[in-house]
């Protein structure tokens, strides 16, 4: 039992590093008004190669702005040695989709545009956020780049891994593990009840040794169920899973239902989408061929559902409605979500922690709802996983 529970505990620890570094950054900056072209590299930040590698949680105060975004913020020499070109690769995917996400949203919306924000660290890495508030159709929506260099100890690695891998081969025993990681990750709040709330994330890893993996997923919020629109949603994920692996869909999708969870109400956050872990087990360039399609679906999967629901009439119970949901999404992301509970813990930058908050949300005493109501199909679907395609 005293195993079982240890392993417990490195496993929700490493998964709590690895979503806090990619899903919230642990540093923000001073705001320039509208995105620039990027520029001249930085200078080259030395790296320390020993054990005495730099901990997970850096701190609210190592992050350094900067008014102009480097090349890129991956440097040879930062991290531990490993695949530099496909880091260099993800890194150049995950800043093309931010543009490209980033305009679609902001052409959806018509009114609002996107803030960004760049900051680098003493370490190595750094990060870029594109945030829009108070638009017509968003109330708020965020795109977070991050490009992170830390270490882990070495039973949180063995632990986490699904298939065995020694993230830790060749190491002495109680020495950290350095990593590096890169992400972008999102989260769309629309003002519209129709319009449903949509978050991803895709990520790289690799860890001193030569070990990676890939990790990722796009998840949906609506506060009521549309079939043709979960059709559309989860058919244009299934088209690219089925692209690359027919396994895929089914396996990620089911991933999904059991990750959102919000243990307290023994319901899910969402109506799912699909989600993946630890994934290394084909050539790295399959997998990041997979996740550069999965996250070149988010506009095409997401929005459409928005342009054909933005204008949609609505009720003040349907807005309240949409409101309670809103703070059952507060209740996952800060009860259950690993990388806030994590950063809080850390004393990451509470502004990227949080970005993925909604403006607004509701809580009521007691609420209860209709038996056959639409917002008792909405409880039942998040209650009992649907099959949309």
């Amino acid at each position: 039992g005293g195993k079982k529970n240890q392993m417990t505990r490195h496993i929700q620890y490493v998964c709590a590093v690895a979503f806090f570094l990619l899903h919230s950054s642990s540093a923000f900056v001073v705001a320039r008004s509208s995105p620039g072209p990027y520029l001249a590299p930085l200078r080259s930040v030395s790296s320390d190669k020993s054990s005495e590698a730099p901990p997970v949680n850096i701190g609210w105060d190592s992050h350094k702005a900067v008014s102009e975004v480097p090349d890129s913020l991956v440097r040879v020499g930062d991290g531990p040695e490993g695949n530099h070109p496909m880091r260099v690769k993800f890194e150049q995917m995950c800043r093309s989709a931010q543009i490209e996400i980033t305009k679609a949203i902001a052409d959806i919306d018509g009114e609002a545009t996107f803030q960004e924000d760049c900051w680098t660290r003493a370490n190595g890495g750094g990060g870029m956020s594109r945030v829009l508030s108070g638009g017509r159709v968003f109330e708020k929506a965020g795109v977070n780049l991050s490009v992170v260099y830390g270490s882990m100890p070495q039973e949180a690695l063995q632990a986490a891994t699904e298939r065995g891998v020694d993230r830790a081969a060749g190491m002495k025993p109680g020495e950290r593990v350095p990593f590096f990681a890169c992400g972008l990750s999102s989260v769309m709040h629309p003002r519209n009840p129709h319009c449903p709330t949509m978050h991803f994330n895709y990520r790289y890893f690799e860890t001193d040794g030569g070990v990676w993996w890939f990790g990722g997923g796009t998840d949906i919020t609506p506060s009521y169920v549309n079939a043709d629109d979960m059709a559309h949603f989860h058919g244009t994920y299934k088209k690219v899973c089925d692209k690359h692996d027919p396994s895929f869909y089914p396996k990620f999708k089911e991933w999904a239902d059991r990750y959102f969870v919000i243990g307290h109400r023994n319901e899910t956050r969402g109506l799912g989408g699909i989600f993946f872990d630890d994934l290394n087990d084909r050539p790295a360039d399959d997998i990041f061929e997979f996740s550069k399609e999965a996250l070149g679906s988010v506009v095409k999967a997401y929005g459409p559902i928005i342009e054909k629901h933005k204008d949609d009439p609505y009720t003040e119970e349907e807005k309240e409605w949409q409101q309670i949901r809103r703070g059952r999404y507060v209740e996952f992301n800060l009860v259950y979500d690993r990388g806030t509970v994590f950063g809080l813990k850390t004393g990451g930058r509470i502004e990227s922690i949080l970005m993925s908050l909604p403006l607004t949300s509701r809580w009521e005493y007691d609420h209860k709802v209709e038996e056959g109501s639409r917002e008792w199909d909405f409880l039942d679907a998040c209650k009992h996983a649907r099959e949309w395609v």
